[in-house]
């Protein structure tokens, strides 16, 4: 029997490994999001800055609900693979950088003594858009929503990523220490702007001093993150265990390309994760932009392409030059939007996207990338066409990625989402004569430009009736 990736493991040559000694790790970062995407990336650079300057960034991985990754992060000793695959063939390399593994709904009492410990200097998240509990209308805590409805009556024990924030922050201040960076990860535009709202109206619920406190003391720097992590598969797992000569359970698969902008305001020390090519600016707004509007909204109509038409991956829709055309065009109309991107050549970038859409070696599938569009789309499409309208554009190309997301729920029937019976609900009901009106009617879905504008609905339905 293959024997499990362990700090015993002696690693064939072409395997890449930490470059420090790990025994000598404390530490300096408590994560929560305990994923794919923080393992390829965030991993990634904190690997890389510690072998250029060695220091406290040791990792402490928390994940909120599930016990499944933190079990198997334990049982390899915190040590996980990343394959990078591209059309010149793969690389393997092993992490070493998280140090200690939580399940928040079993240890709560030590994530919160984590938070509370002055040897952490940042607090990242990589949660997911809809664990934050961010009402879409008043852009607030949405006090229906379970986790915040639980922390704001239960300051003291917390459940999800905004109260265990709140706490842990509560903790320093009553210590006399000073505040953790909270260094969102997540896709949401302006994210550490956002994440500071949440914190404090939650602190200012429990108590005005500590939310004061906060909003003078603390830091939330915004960042911009970008890599294609597809879903682990059966197919990654021996790919992996082909590579090391040990199965690993948490291997994962990505491209070769990876980016971090973030605003470079930090309460105290922060590792040098430059040395992975992170890029430091004052304003990571333009690029957060830019990545939303190209990479993700581009994402979102190649998806539902993918999912109308049969086809699994994001490759197999990058292989019709139809939906390459299509994609391109997309990307032209939603570029119109943008702001200036500093040293940020669009056509390029735009081209890098087209090749990382079609690269073979990476299953990214489509219906991953369809899951939770009734919070995603607000950012990546809904926004711009808001703009492209104010502008005396039609809208069509966001109109069409509209389309296509409502024939999907109107011809499946099924979706995830958080609002999935509210979805499900109006495409039951949707009226041929006009499909956006029970979509329209979900209280905060859609932008008032949009929900008003009988053009731009109109091209909706068309597209809509295309796709039926």
């Amino acid at each position: 029997m293959t024997s499990q990736l362990s700090a015993d493991t002696q690693f064939p040559p072409t395997v890449l490994r930490p470059g420090y000694d790990r025994n000598d790790l404390q530490p300096g970062i408590l994560h929560f999001g305990l994923g794919a995407f923080h393992r390829a990336h965030q991993g990634i650079y904190t690997q890389r800055a510690l072998q250029s300057e060695f220091g406290p960034w040791g990792i402490v991985a928390v994940n909120l609900r599930s016990p499944e990754p933190v079990e198997a992060l334990a049982a390899q000793g915190g040590l996980y693979s990343v394959t990078v695959r591209d059309s010149h063939g793969e690389t393997s390399e092993v992490v070493g950088v998280t140090i200690d593994w939580l399940c928040a709904a079993r240890d709560r009492k030590r994530v919160l003594a984590y938070l509370a410990n002055t040897s952490i200097h940042i607090v990242t998240l990589t949660v997911s858009e809809k664990a934050y509990g961010l009402h879409p209308a008043t852009g607030g805590i949405d006090e229906t929503h379970p986790a915040i409805a639980n922390d704001i009556a239960n300051p003291d024990a917390p459940v999800g990523a905004i109260g265990y924030l709140v706490a842990g922050l509560a903790a320093r201040r009553n210590r006399g220490m000073r505040p953790f960076t909270v260094l969102c990860c997540d896709n949401l535009p302006s994210n550490g702007k956002v994440v500071r709202k949440l914190v404090l109206e939650m602190a200012e619920r429990h108590d005005p001093r500590l939310a004061l406190w906060i909003e003078t003391e603390g830091a939330f720097p915004s960042s911009m993150v970008d890599r294609i992590v597809p879903a682990a598969t059966d197919d990654t797992r021996l790919r992996a265990r082909s590579l090391l000569g040990v199965n690993d359970a948490l291997a994962l698969d990505t491209e070769p390309f990876m980016q971090w902008v973030i605003e470079d305001e930090f309460i105290s020390a922060r590792p040098s994760w430059e040395a992975g090519g992170a890029l430091f600016v004052k304003n990571v707004e333009p690029y957060e932009k830019m990545k939303l509007r190209l990479l993700n909204g581009s994402h979102t109509m190649i998806a539902h392409l993918g999912l109308l038409k049969g086809l699994d991956c994001v490759r197999d829709v990058m292989a019709d030059p139809e939906f390459v055309a299509m994609t391109r065009d997309h990307m032209r109309v939603a570029s119109a939007t943008l702001d200036p991107v500093p040293d940020i050549d669009l056509d390029h970038y735009m081209n890098q996207l087209i090749e990382r859409f079609s690269n073979r070696a990476i299953a990214h599938r489509n219906i991953q990338i369809a899951m939770d569009s009734s919070q995603k789309l607000p950012q990546r499409i809904f926004s711009p066409a808001v703009e492209a309208l104010a502008a005396g554009d039609d809208g069509a190309s966001f109109a069409r990625v509209v389309g296509l997301w409502i024939a999907a729920l109107i011809r499946f029937k099924d979706c995830n989402d958080p609002r999935r019976d509210e979805l499900l609900s109006a495409a039951q009901g949707a009226d041929p004569q006009d499909y956006t009106a029970s979509f329209v009617a979900i209280e905060g879905l859609f932008p008032r430009p949009l929900a008003t504008s009988r053009p731009w609905r109109d091209l909706v339905n068309r597209e809509v009736a295309a796709w039926l």
